[in-house]
C-alpha cells in the first residue's frame, strides 16, 4: 500500500516507516523537518505542520493508509500550543483523509487519556476519560482520539485509535533522555512508596501494532471506530525498572524519596508560581507528573491480541539488551 506517516521523523514514526518500507510498502513522510534516517530508506519526505490544513490535505492524496503519530507530547504549556497540535491537528488530517477518499486511519493516542490521577490496574478500554485533567497533553490527545473514532465509517473511512504506553528503545530522544539527566544533575527522587507497577512498551513492539491494526481496517472488522491499549502485556515495578535503566547507563540507583502527597503539594505551588509569572519553562513537579510516578497505571490488551493478533513479539528482556547495546 501507499501509506502517509505523520511525524514519520519522531521516535515511534520512524520505527513505523521503516517496518513499512521493509514489508514492502510505499511511504511519504510529512514531518516538521528534514530527516537523513528516511531519505536512506527512499521515503518521498513532505516537509509541513499538521497545523497546516492545506499542507495535510495535499500529504494525503493518492494514500491508502493514514498512521497519524504526529503530536506534541509534555506535561507544561500553553493550551494553545498542545490543542493547536494535538486536537486540531488530528481535525486536519480527518479533513485530509475525507478528502482525498482516504480508507483506513490508525491514530496515535496514549493510556494517559484515562488517567484521572488514581491507581488502573489492569483496567480495558472501557474506562472512562475522565472528566478533569491534570495537564493539557491527555486532554488534548482525548479530544483528538474522540475525533478520530467519530469519523469511523464517514464517506468510507475506517479508523482506530492505539494507545501505547511509556515507549521506549534505543533512538528515544525523550523519556530515556530526561530520566538520565534528572539522575545525573540530583534531581530525581523516587515518588510515593515504590510499590507501584506500571505498562511499557518497546517501540518496535508498538511500531508493529500499528501495522497490524491498519491491516484489520476492513468494513465490518472490530477494530474500526475502537481504542485499544498496547504494551508489554506485563507490568513491572516502576522504580525497579527505573533503576535498572539507571545501572545499563552506569548511574546509581535512586536512594531518596518523597511522599505522593509531598510532591502532589510541591507540583501544585509550582504550578501556580509558573502561572502567576507567566515561566515558559517546564517545572520540576507538577500534579500530573507526581501522580505518574507513585500510581500504578497498568492495562489489559486482550481487545487488541484478539481484534487484530498484537501479541509484542521482542520480550522486556530481549528489549533491554538492546537498549543496553544502544546507550
Amino acid at each position: 500500500m501507499f501509506a502517509l506517516v505523520t511525524g514519520a521523523g519522531g521516535f515511534l514514526g520512524q520505527y513505523i516507516a521503516e517496518q513499512l518500507v521493509a514489508r514492502g510498502d510505499r511511504v511519504r513522510a510529512f514531518s516538521r523537518g528534514s530527516y537523513p534516517r528516511l531519505d536512506e530508506l527512499g521515503i518521498e519526505s513532505v516537509v509541513g505542520d499538521v497545523r497546516d490544513s492545506e499542507a495535510v490535505a495535499d500529504a494525503c492524496e493518492g494514500i491508502d493508509a493514514v498512521f497519524h503519530s504526529a503530536g506534541v507530547a509534555g506535561i507544561w504549556g500553553p493550551w494553545e500550543y498542545f490543542h493547536g497540535i494535538n486536537t486540531l491537528g488530528t481535525h486536519n488530517v480527518v479533513a485530509g483523509c475525507l478528502k482525498h477518499s482516504v480508507p483506513r486511519l490508525v491514530y496515535t493516542s496514549s493510556p494517559s487519556v484515562t488517567f484521572d490521577g488514581s491507581d488502573q490496574n489492569g483496567i480495558d478500554e472501557s474506562a472512562p476519560y475522565p472528566t478533569t485533567w491534570l495537564c493539557h497533553y491527555p486532554h488534548t490527545k482525548a479530544l483528538g482520539e474522540q475525533h478520530v473514532l467519530e469519523a469511523n465509517g464517514r464517506d468510507g473511512l475506517l479508523t482506530c485509535s492505539l494507545r501505547p504506553h511509556l515507549i521506549w528503545g534505543p533512538r528515544d530522544q525523550h523519556l530515556i533522555p530526561r530520566l538520565l539527566n534528572r539522575a545525573r544533575s540530583g534531581k530525581l527522587r523516587r515518588i510515593g512508596d515504590g510499590t507501584n507497577l506500571v505498562d511499557m512498551v518497546y517501540v518496535e513492539n508498538a511500531a508493529v501494532a500499528h501495522l497490524q491494526a491498519a491491516d484489520a481496517l476492513e468494513p465490518g472488522a472490530p477494530v474500526c471506530g475502537r481504542a485499544y491499549f498496547i504494551s508489554q502485556g506485563e507490568a513491572v515495578n516502576c522504580w525497579d525498572w527505573i533503576n535498572e535503566i539507571l545501572c545499563l547507563a552506569g548511574i546509581e540507583p535512586i536512594d531518596k524519596s518523597i511522599s505522593l502527597n509531598s510532591a502532589w503539594r510541591i507540583g501544585a505551588v509550582m504550578e501556580a508560581v509558573h502561572r502567576l509569572f507567566g515561566k515558559q519553562s517546564e517545572p520540576r513537579m507538577t500534579r500530573f507528573l507526581a501522580a505518574q510516578l507513585a500510581t500504578s497505571h497498568y492495562f489489559d490488551i486482550t481487545r487488541a491480541r484478539e481484534d487484530f493478533g498484537y501479541s509484542p513479539a521482542i520480550s522486556t528482556a530481549e528489549g533491554m539488551r538492546r537498549l543496553a547495546a544502544s546507550l
